[in-house]
């Protein structure tokens, strides 16, 4: 089941724009994913990146802040 699209930003608020260079391989499969989820490629990066921050706030990912020759940070 596709997940909501991002939510615009509330109003006074703007978002920040910036240049993102890619591989055109993964460009094309994010656009795939991104039309299979009905969103555009911009609002499916904005997704990911969102959906990568819960994570890391939560502590649920893979050794998210890796120390010194890939031990485990504090």
């Amino acid at each position: 089941m596709p997940s909501r699209p991002a939510a615009p930003p509330p109003p006074g608020e703007s978002r920040k724009a910036f240049l993102l260079r890619v591989d055109p391989a993964l460009f094309a499969e994010i656009e795939r994913w991104a039309a299979d989820e009905l969103r555009s490629v911009n609002g499916q990066v904005e997704y990911l990146l969102r959906e990568a921050v819960k994570a890391r706030r939560r502590g649920s990912g893979r050794n998210p802040r890796p120390g010194p020759a890939g031990t485990a940070g504090a």
